[in-house]
């Protein structure tokens, strides 16, 4: 824990977030999530968005391991945004209801698949009012694709290999939506429906 964030204790009003969909193994790795935040003693329950076809029994299972499950509908995207890494990212989108969850004052969320290795619940101190995530990384085969890829740029060591000039600007800083830590609100949720709206597809869907 960093010697510069004090934790203030249990407050209802944070909780961690994970999103499910499906009646595939991917509730298994949400358990595991469970049992992480469990063993690494954090003060705050884990909330669960869930997609209308997740099963009642992957239901029951989640809230068995003291999962706070609530039901979201879909987000989609325009028609015309559907050309991504992998097809299912497409149900991503649906991750943008979270802000909807205006019941907490701030949330983490957390991919399914993490795991919780030790007690991170002082990133709930973080200064209100900032969206913090970490940067992607580029080298990753899922960016083939792209010319940060081809080219062996790293936003995280921009420095190993310099964006050609030839190319126009640098790409802006991006973020792996995997984990972050934000404050839930009605109206950033409704600009970023808007912003769905006119922004061209980035091949990860909601990053």
């Amino acid at each position: 824990m960093s010697p510069n964030v004090v934790v203030s204790g249990n407050n209802p009003n944070r909780a961690y977030v994970t999103f499910l969909a499906g009646n595939g193994d991917y509730v298994k790795g949400v358990v595991g999530l469970a049992k992480g935040l469990r063993k690494a003693k954090s003060l705050y329950p884990l909330v669960v968005a869930v997609l209308p076809d997740v099963p009642c029994d992957h239901r029951e299972i989640l809230r068995s391991q003291g999962c706070i499950v609530r039901e979201i509908e879909s987000v989609y995207p325009p028609e015309n945004q559907t050309q991504f890494a992998m097809a299912y990212y497409v149900i991503n989108y649906s991750k943008l209801r979270i802000w909807e969850f205006v019941e907490y004052e701030k949330m983490i969320y957390l991919d399914g698949d993490i795991q919780v290795m030790d007690n991170i619940d002082h990133l709930f101190e973080l200064e209100d009012g900032y969206f913090y995530a970490v940067m992607d990384c580029f080298c990753e085969k899922t960016w083939s694709n792209s010319p940060q890829y081809k080219i062996g740029y790293c936003q995280q060591c921009p420095e190993k290999t310099k964006w050609p000039v030839g190319m126009g600007s640098a790409p802006p800083r991006y973020f792996n939506a995997g984990m972050f830590v934000y404050q839930p609100c009605l109206s950033t949720y409704c600009r970023l429906l808007e912003t769905l709206k006119v922004t061209p597809p980035a091949s990860f869907a909601e990053q």
